[in-house]
């Protein structure tokens, strides 16, 4: 009997292995955070089955953390670029002065110039992200009619961005559809409305990364150990590439070729070129070293990262119990908030997702109530659920949907979570993505309200937490360094 299993199984792990050999590879669904959100926005776990609303439920306030859209590069990203096609140009002179084949030379590199290069502009919002934002606005608005049934008032319906211009464009453009055909301006019937911000200074809801000493501190002492973490990967795929193309490249090539790559991909459509240079395996590993490192410098790697946006959180709450008390005093329509927008950056989506929790199975998130360390997201060709293409992409975001649901003349509340538009499930709420309000209060968001901003933030309290990462790397950089040739790995990856 355990040998026939062992057949069933060998044979469901060669049809599994037929199967993905068939599917197409798009190395758009591999660029991390510099995925376009239009891409990206539909791959979802076909395992998680959603909550059904109840129709006596009906929702009284929306609440939306949303990332900026796609952005052009920014200026050390078109140094680096200018700098790469220079070096590129060492690279083919060396073959013509050895007098060595070019047939290997990939012919783009002969005349290729950096597409952004004399460009005055840079990390704008550019149209690819404005049309994400907008298409958002739109739907937003389609999807919860009886949150938008009123006029527009900035007391009603705020909008808020930080003050760097890709996130204050991306709230325009998304309260341009939004409000689309409810105004008086134009064929279009555009409306004019607020976007409030607060300064870089002070903003610590949704720039508490800026305001943060102690992790701008932790982010400085750990990005050079998150570099040597990368490190073998590059090295292995740099061999390749010597191999493969003939050129000289060095570990540094590898790089630029790779943000080129993601930069071509996301923002002009080539995936041919520089994406072109690697392997389907290639790819899946390097996606993997940008998300290990958005994990250990923004995400679970170190509590302190998402603790410090305990201030967006409260302000996420407070709304939530403004829309309650509305509904239970009775308050004259039109008189209190319903909706709250908010645009900001990577760095305030990221935490804002740990702090609820999602991304994590149910034991993951036991050891984050007792807050402790998470391992490291597994390598390719392991599966893993935290990946940046699908966490925070370009105007990725997290909606909060407030529900009343009546019942024998009582009102319940519920909070519907969605990421990127799809309900997502909440380890906090027994994997449900429809969580009753004192429960969501209780078991997701009470356990990080025990920290205070201004004492993660400004105390020395972070020492030990620092020195634990510092430690944590180490033992996985040890691990690193011994793992074989990447060429020699099965290149049938699960991606």
């Amino acid at each position: 009997m355990a040998g026939f299993m062992l057949i069933l199984v060998l044979l469901g792990l060669a049809t599994a292995t037929i199967a993905d050999a068939d599917e197409i590879f798009d190395v758009r669904y591999h660029l991390s955070t510099v995925s376009r959100y239009g891409v990206v926005k539909d791959i979802a776990s076909n395992s998680f089955v959603p909550s059904k609303i109840p129709d006596q439920c009906t929702p009284i306030h929306l609440n939306l953390v949303a990332r900026h859209g796609t952005r052009a590069p920014t200026k050390k990203k078109m140094k680096e670029f200018d700098d790469l096609a220079s070096r590129l140009q060492i690279l083919l002179q060396d073959v013509k002065e050895q007098k060595q084949s070019s047939n290997k030379v990939p012919t783009w590199f002969w005349e290729w110039k950096s597409p952004w290069k004399g460009k005055f502009a840079s990390g704008e919002l550019i149209r690819e992200g404005e049309d994400d934002l907008y298409n958002l606005g739109i739907r937003i608005g389609e999807k919860f009619p009886e949150l938008f049934d009123e006029d527009y008032h900035p007391d009603r319906y705020p909008i808020k961005a930080t003050q760097v211009p890709r996130a204050s464009a991306s709230a325009v453009a998304f309260g341009m559809g939004l409000f689309s055909g409810k105004g008086n301006l134009g064929p279009g019937r555009h409306r004019s409305f607020a976007v409030i911000s607060e300064s870089r200074a002070s903003d610590t809801v949704l720039r508490f990364h800026d305001c943060c000493q102690n992790y701008k501190g932790f982010r400085k002492s750990q990005e050079p150990a998150v570099d040597k973490l990368k490190e073998p990967v590059l090295d292995e795929i740099t061999r390749a590439l010597v191999g493969r193309y003939g050129l000289n490249f060095t570990r540094k090539d590898t790089s630029s070729l790779w943000y080129l790559c993601k930069q071509e991909a996301s923002l002009l459509e080539i995936t041919n070129q520089a994406c072109g240079l690697f392997s389907p395996s290639e790819v899946a590993l390097l996606e993997w070293t940008d998300d290990l490192e958005i994990f250990i410098l923004k995400g679970y790697g170190n509590s302190l990262n998402y603790r410090m946006g305990v201030p967006l959180l409260q302000d996420v709450i407070q709304s939530m119990e403004q829309a309650i008390k509305a509904k239970e005093e009775g308050f004259v329509p039109g008189s209190y908030e319903k909706v709250r927008m908010r645009f900001a950056h990577a760095e305030t989506l990221l935490p804002f997702s740990c702090l609820l929790g999602l991304f994590l199975e149910e034991p993951e998130f036991k050891l984050i109530r007792r807050e402790e360390s998470l391992p490291f997201p597994p390598k390719p060709p392991q599966r893993r659920i935290w990946r940046g293409g699908i966490v925070a992409p370009f105007a990725g975001n997290n909606i909060l949907v407030l529900y009343s649901c009546s019942n024998n003349n009582t009102n319940k509340y519920f909070v519907h979570v969605q990421h990127n538009e799809h309900p997502v499930p909440m380890p906090g709420c027994k994997n449900s993505d429809f969580c009753p309000f004192e429960v969501f209060k209780q078991e997701i968001v009470a356990p990080h309200l025990k920290h205070n901003y201004n004492t993660l933030c400004n105390v020395d309290v972070e020492q030990s937490e620092n020195k634990y990462g510092t430690s944590r790397i180490s033992k996985m950089l040890s691990w690193l360094f011994n793992w074989k040739n990447v060429d020699a790995q099965d290149q049938k990856f699960e991606l």
